[in-house]
C-alpha cells in the first residue's frame, strides 16, 4: 500500500509543470503535532538533511517540493519525546543486576535475590526496586533472612527511589558500619541496639564506595541497552541527572564514534574533580550531549522519609527527614554554579528542602533572569512559597507517575492537611507558564506515555483511582505534551535544536498507532517508529 502511494505521489510531482524545489524528504503521516506556540497541526513536513524545512498539508507539501525519498506513516507523527529527569546510566547497570519491582514482601524480596544469585558469579549481590509501601506484608524492614542466606557474600539491595538500602551483615562488616558509626544526611536503623541492615541516603554511600566498580565494557553495555529501550519508549533525548566524568567522557567518547546515538542532557555530580574540569573546559555543547549543570541533592525521598519537612512526618514522631547536602553547602555550590554560567539543578522533595533552596536560589539570581535554574521534584511546596519561582524564574521540574505511585501513602506521611501543597503540577505550571517533566526512571517505568497519562488523568495504569487523584492539578493534554517536548527542552536549553518541528530544527520524530491528544485509553499506544536525525 505504502508503495502504491509513493508511486502516485511521485507521478504528481513529476508532471506538476511549475518548479519544485529538491529536498532530501518528505515525510507524510495521518496528522504532525508540530508542537510550536500555536499547537499546530500538519499532514506533512519537507527535510533538507536533518532539518525541517517546512510543514503543512499534503497537497501544499508535495506541490511545493520535490524528492527521491517520500515516507508516508500509517500513523500519528510527534516530536521525539524528551525525557526531563530521569538516570540513563543508572538505568542501564540494573538491567544487570536483581530486579526486585512488584515484589510484595521482604520474603518476596529475599526469594527473588536468592534466585538471582544463583546465576550471577559476582562477589557482590546488588539490586534495586523494592518499596515497601506495595507489600502486602507490613512489618519492620531487616536484614535476618539475607544474613541466613548469604552469611559469607555481601549484599545490597536498594530501594526503588535510591535514597534507602537493605544491607546484609557481611555487607555491614565489609564497609566498617557497626551500631556506633553515623554520618551526616544519612541514617543507620538500629532496633533495641542492633542494626537491621536498613540505610538511608548517605548512610548507603558508606558501602557504594567499597563495591567495586563495573568493567570499561560493562559500562558501555549498560549505556547502550539503556538506549535501546528508550528508543523502543519513543524517548530520542534523555536527560541524567547526575553523572561522574568518567562516565560523561565515556557518553562522549561513544557519540564521537557512532556507537551512541541518544541525545542527552547531563547534569554533573557536584565532585571537586567535575567541578576542576568544567572550570577549566567550560560547559559541552554538541549536537547529541548538552552538559552544562551540575545536580545537587537537597534532601531524600519521601517513601523512605527522608524527604526534608517543615514539620514532623506524621507517621514518624519528632522527625522531619534529613539534608543530604548542609544548606551552607549548596550555598557555596550555588555561587560557584552561577560563576560559571551553569544551571543548578536541586533535588527538593520536602516542603523545608523546597522553601530553603529557593531562598539560596533567590539569594543568587536576585530576580528575573535567564539562567533555567531548576528544583528537580518539587514535589511538596507550601502554597504561599510557589511565589519564589515566579520571583527568580525558577523552573520546577516534575514527573507525573511519582503523583500515581505515592497517592496511596503520601498522605500518611505528610498528614491529609498538607497535601495541598503536594503534587500540585497545575499549580506550578501557572508560575512561569512551562512545566518539564519526566521519569526519573528506573525509579518510575520508562515510558513518556504513562508519564501522559499520569499527568492528564492522574491515575495509573490500573485506571485508579476513579475520577483521579487530585485532579485539580491535572494537566490539559496539550500541557503534558509541551510538557515532554517543547518545555523539557527550554528546560534543558537545547530548544533550539529539538522539541518542536518546526523549520529549521532538527527532525527528531516518533510515529504512534493513536492520537493520544484526543484518545482517553492510550496506555496500549505502539510505538510504530523513533527517528533520530543525524
Amino acid at each position: 500500500m505504502q508503495k502504491i502511494l509513493v508511486f502516485i505521489l511521485s507521478i504528481g510531482i513529476l508532471s506538476c509543470s511549475s518548479p519544485k524545489t529538491t529536498v532530501d524528504e518528505i515525510i507524510i503521516g495521518k496528522k504532525i503535532y508540530v508542537c510550536d506556540s500555536l499547537f499546530s497541526t500538519a499532514e506533512a513536513m519537507a527535510l533538507c538533511g536533518s532539518k525541517i524545512v517546512e510543514w503543512g498539508s499534503k497537497d501544499d507539501i508535495i506541490k511545493k517540493y520535490s524528492s527521491e525519498k517520500i515516507s508516508i506513516h500509517e500513523g500519528y507523527i510527534y516530536p521525539g519525546f524528551i525525557d526531563a529527569h530521569s538516570h540513563f546510566y543508572g538505568y542501564g547497570t540494573t538491567l544487570n543486576k536483581v530486579d526486585l519491582r512488584n515484589t510484595f514482601s521482604l520474603e518476596d524480596v529475599v526469594n527473588k535475590t536468592v534466585e538471582f544469585a544463583k546465576s550471577n558469579k559476582d562477589y557482590w549481590i546488588t539490586g534495586r526496586g523494592w518499596d515497601q509501601t506495595d507489600w502486602t506484608e507490613k512489618g519492620s524492614i531487616s536484614n535476618n533472612l539475607l544474613n541466613i542466606y548469604f552469611p559469607d557474600r555481601p549484599v545490597f539491595i536498594k530501594r526503588i527511589d535510591g535514597h534507602a538500602a537493605i544491607a546484609n551483615r557481611k555487607a555491614l562488616e565489609l564497609a566498617g558500619i557497626t551500631n556506633k558509626t553515623s554520618i551526616e544526611g544519612g541514617t543507620i536503623e538500629q532496633k533495641n541496639g542492633m542494626m537491621t541492615g536498613l540505610l538511608t541516603d548517605n548512610a548507603m554511600k558508606l558501602v557504594d564506595g567499597i563495591i567495586s566498580k563495573p568493567s570499561r565494557s560493562s559500562q558501555i553495555s549498560a549505556l547502550l541497552k539503556a538506549q535501546e529501550n528508550c528508543f523502543k519508549a519513543g524517548l530520542t533525548s534523555v536527560t541524567d541527572a547526575g553523572l561522574d566524568l568518567s562516565i560523561i567522557q565515556l557518553i562522549d567518547s561513544l557519540q564521537q564514534s557512532g556507537d551512541l546515538k541518544i541525545r542527552l542532557y547531563i547534569m554533573a555530580n557536584p565532585s571537586r574533580e567535575n567541578f576542576e574540569y568544567f572550570k577549566k573546559n567550560g560547559a559541552i555543547t554538541r549536537p547529541k550531549l548538552q552538559v552544562s549543570s551540575f545536580k545537587i541533592y537537597a534532601d531524600g525521598a519521601l517513601g523512605s522519609r527522608g524527604a526534608k519537612l517543615k514539620a514532623p512526618y506524621c507517621d514518624k514522631e519528632n522527625f522531619t527527614g534529613v539534608w543530604v547536602t548542609n544548606p551552607k553547602t549548596i550555598d557555596s555550590l550555588c555561587e560557584q554554579i552561577l560563576a560559571m554560567n551553569f544551571q543548578a539543578n536541586t533535588h527538593c522533595i520536602g516542603d523545608s528542602a523546597n522553601r530553603k533552596v529557593l531562598e539560596i536560589y533567590g539569594k543568587h539570581l536576585k530576580g528575573k533572569n535567564d539562567h533555567r535554574w531548576r528544583i528537580e521534584h518539587a514535589q511538596v511546596i507550601t502554597p504561599s512559597d510557589r511565589n519564589l519561582f515566579v520571583d527568580y524564574s525558577i523552573i520546577p521540574s516534575v514527573q507525573p507517575t511519582h503523583a500515581t505511585s505515592d497517592m496511596n501513602w503520601a498522605s500518611d506521611r505528610i498528614c491529609s492537611h498538607r497535601m495541598d501543597g503536594a503534587y500540585a503540577y497545575r499549580s506550578l505550571l501557572k508560575l512561569n507558564h512551562y512545566l518539564p517533566l519526566g521519569t526519573d526512571f528506573p525509579i518510575e517505568d520508562i515510558s513518556p506515555l504513562k508519564t501522559f497519562y499520569a499527568a492528564v488523568y492522574r491515575q495509573n495504569e490500573k485506571n485508579k483511582p476513579i475520577g483521579g487523584f487530585m485532579m485539580n492539578e491535572s494537566l490539559s493534554p496539550k500541557e503534558a505534551l509541551f510538557g515532554m517536548t517543547r518545555w523539557a527542552a527550554k528546560s534543558n536549553r537545547m530548544e533550539q535544536n529539538i522539541g518542536s518541528l518546526e523549520e529549521g530544527k532538527l527532525a527528531d520524530y516518533i510515529v504512534l498507532d493513536q492520537d493520544i491528544v484526543y484518545d482517553r485509553y492510550m496506555l496500549d499506544t505502539k510505538i510504530i517508529k523513533t527517528v533520530l536525525a543525524d
